[in-house]
């Protein structure tokens, strides 16, 4: 029984919490076995689809080489192999080297090739792996390189000579998933604390021992996440430290890799900010994109070194409601910006110049305009400094992935890949397109709908509706070749834009966290009514996944009946519970996104009035929960507890849980694995939505 601000609560299935317990393990299997049998027709279905996806992919493939110093870097698979190789070869001259025929068939290896990292050598004889760092010194020599065997995000850091092949001895256990180097000499990486909080930033020196190395920076505020890492001209290491609403940057001239941090501007509840190095009339600068003068966001400027105050930050970019400056890219000769505005990421080029003076800079942004309604673009593969180019990606619902470079000065743009897709790929026989829905407070909710475009839409078709609305985290126009699968077989799928994610702005996550959450639910309804009403569908089913389970699992208990069948992944459905446990890892500095309900009874209340665990009652459609018992962000128990309670007091159903034993938060590793996944889950939605057969 649990008793918080006098309420009570008979949870009778937190035994399930003890991991380390047979009893949970044998219970867990169990529920594996249950949901292999409820799913065995599914299997003629799961191969169709599996066989799909790999058919679709270029199993062999290369990614384009990226310039850093005197090297080209770049990834390659080979078909039959789970993991990629990381490679390089020297560079001569600025003209990547080819990687295709002139066909277009990606060539096996390059001329000269050096092959730093073989990662399914290095998966061998686990059952998960992941890598988490990857960074080479500037000049080439030395590359630090993490990896996590089991699925908690624990790593261990190696540094490998790139000269002879050798691994040195330094061996650091237990960090975070980052490093950064600093010269040839000092790699600086973070570690976690008990809650799985990236709470210090560490220096290691080469060839000492992991004992010596020095804590330079520690973060005691539980709500603070903490990282670090150098900027674009290696001038200095900036260590970022943040909650989900207040920031605060420290900064280490590199010249000087063993002085003390020095703190940028001190935090102040409730504003956040960045910074990067930009050098302007040949003095060093700081940007800055802050919340000082609007909720979306201002780019600033002042000179490099502590801020004394507010006024020493000069507008280049002036805060304007509807348009939330996301960050920015400093380079020797440009700038690059990153907003959002209606729905959409965009992109903006400032060239530095004459008119670039350091002590009343005039920015000239100028917006990079794409063909399409609905799109994705963002930078991609920048790591020089010194350079008059600028790689960007571009895609969308129908695009596959672009990887473009931009000739600044000239404005000449190159397509230097596109995502190659198997089998005849024609993105003319899809359509993607935007419509809007009045929720019931009269709030306008964007949604995205994709489709073959032979469909017939004047009559009702099978859909999925996914969601998420958490985070300010936004669900961009993408590309997914497993995703015509569906499409392939007449669904619809589309994406509600609900408020708590930042499709919209900061409004638009302000209005869907803390004590307005449910606002995140009943968008989702709203939505889900406006697509049956409009006669858009009469077969729909949900998915979500983690902060997006838990709005599965909302949805399910407020209006389970609008959906033929949900999939929460990874589910965050017992919220209240995790909430109120400070020792579990991430907890505290959720708090400022959920809001704190063991010191708050108001908060504790509204939790508790729409957690999913804890309303479970009445005729629920079919579900399907995923999760991995090694999983640190969303803990398994969420899941396996929720499953077991619907089992328990619920109507309908049925109620499946699938628990991947060797896995994290992002589920199985390989990626053949990861398409046997995704086509177990899509063969079950397709079911659910009686579209199975088509």
């Amino acid at each position: 029984m649990r008793t918080v601000h006098g309420r009570e609560f008979d949870d009778q299935w937190e035994w399930l919490r003890e991991k380390e317990s047979q009893r949970v393990i044998d219970h867990l299997n169990a529920e594996n076995a249950i949901t292999e049998e409820a799913t065995a027709d599914l299997a003629p279905l799961r191969e169709t689809i599996y066989k799909e996806i790999k058919s679709r992919v270029q199993e062999t493939d290369m990614s384009v080489p990226v310039r850093s110093g005197g090297w080209w870097y770049f990834g390659r698979s080979e078909e039959g192999r789970s993991y990629g190789l990381s490679c390089r070869v020297p560079a001569e001259g600025d003209i990547p080297p080819v990687t295709a025929t002139a066909d277009g068939e990606p060539l096996p290896a390059l001329d000269g090739e050096q092959i730093l990292l073989d990662m399914d050598a290095m998966a061998e004889g686990h059952e998960y792996f992941s890598l988490g760092a990857a960074s080479v010194t500037v000049d080439g020599t030395l590359l630090a390189y993490s990896t996590d065997v089991v699925g908690d995000e624990r790593y261990n850091l190696r540094v490998k000579d790139l000269r002879t092949g050798e691994l040195l001895q330094d061996s650091i256990d237990g960090i975070s998933a980052g490093a950064s180097w600093v010269g040839s000499e000092y790699i600086f990486y973070q570690t976690v604390d008990d809650a799985w909080r990236p709470d210090s930033v560490w220096r290691h020196r080469i060839g000492t021992p992991s004992s010596e190395d020095v804590r330079v920076f520690h973060e005691p505020d539980e709500s603070f996440f903490v990282g670090a890492g150098t900027t674009r001209s290696e001038k200095y290491l900036i260590i970022e430290m943040g909650s989900k609403i207040t920031s605060e940057c420290w900064y280490i001239d590199t010249s000087a890799p063993e002085s003390a941090p020095v703190c940028i501007r001190p935090r102040e509840t409730g504003v956040e900010y960045e910074v990067e190095h930009a050098i302007i009339g040949g003095r060093d600068k700081w940007l800055v994109t802050h919340n000082l003068t609007g909720p979306d966001f201002a780019l600033s400027i002042c000179d490099a070194g502590p801020v004394g105050d507010v006024s020493e930050l000069k507008d280049l970019v002036p805060h304007l409601p509807g348009r939330r400056i996301e960050g920015v890219d400093c380079f020797a000769s440009f700038i690059v910006l990153a907003f959002r505005e209606g729905g959409i990421g965009r992109l903006s080029v400032w060239k530095l110049g004459n008119d670039s003076l350091p002590d009343a800079p005039t920015a000239h942004f100028e917006p990079l305009q794409f063909p399409e309604e609905l799109y994705t673009a963002g930078a991609g593969g920048n790591p020089e400094w010194d350079t008059t180019v600028f790689r960007f990606g571009y895609g969308s619902f129908t695009t596959p992935g672009e990887l473009w470079q931009l000739d600044v000065p000239t404005g000449k743009r190159t397509l230097l890949k596109r995502q190659p897709v198997k089998g005849g790929y024609d993105p003319e026989e899809y359509v993607a397109k935007r419509l809007w829905v009045t929720a019931r407070d009269g709030v306008d909710v964007p949604v995205s709908l994709v489709h073959r475009a032979d469909l017939d839409i004047t009559k009702p078709n099978p859909l999925l509706l996914y969601g998420y609305g958490s985070y300010e985290a936004s669900i961009d126009p993408g590309f997914s070749v497993a995703r015509l699968s569906l499409m392939d077989r007449g669904m619809i799928f589309a994406i509600a834009h609900v408020r708590g994610g930042g499709e919209m702005g900061r409004g638009w996550w302000e209005n869907g966290r803390g004590l307005s959450k449910k606002n995140t639910f009943t968008d989702f309804i709203d939505v889900a009514d406006h697509l049956r009403e409009s006669g858009v569908t009469d077969s729909m089913v949900a998915e979500g996944g983690s902060a997006g389970g838990m709005l599965m699992g909302a949805v399910a208990n407020m209006a389970g009946d609008r959906f033929n069948g949900i999939l929460a992944a990874v589910p965050f459905v017992d919220p209240l519970t995790s909430m109120l446990m400070p020792e579990l890892p991430l907890t505290v500095t959720e708090w400022d996104e959920w809001g704190d309900p063991l010191h708050d009874a108001e908060v504790y209340d509204y939790m508790a009035s729409y957690s999913p665990y804890e309303n479970v009652g009445g005729t629920y459609p079919p579900i399907l929960a995923t999760t991995s018992l090694n999983d640190t962000r969303v803990l398994y128990v969420e899941p396996a507890k929720w499953i077991a309670r619907l089992k328990e007091v619920a109507d309908g159903g049925p109620f499946l849980f699938k628990c991947e034993m060797s896995a994290g938060h992002g589920g199985v590793s390989g990626r053949y694995a990861k398409w046997k996944e995704t086509a177990f889950e899509y063969a079950w939605l397709l079911k659910q939505a009686g579209a199975a057969d088509k």
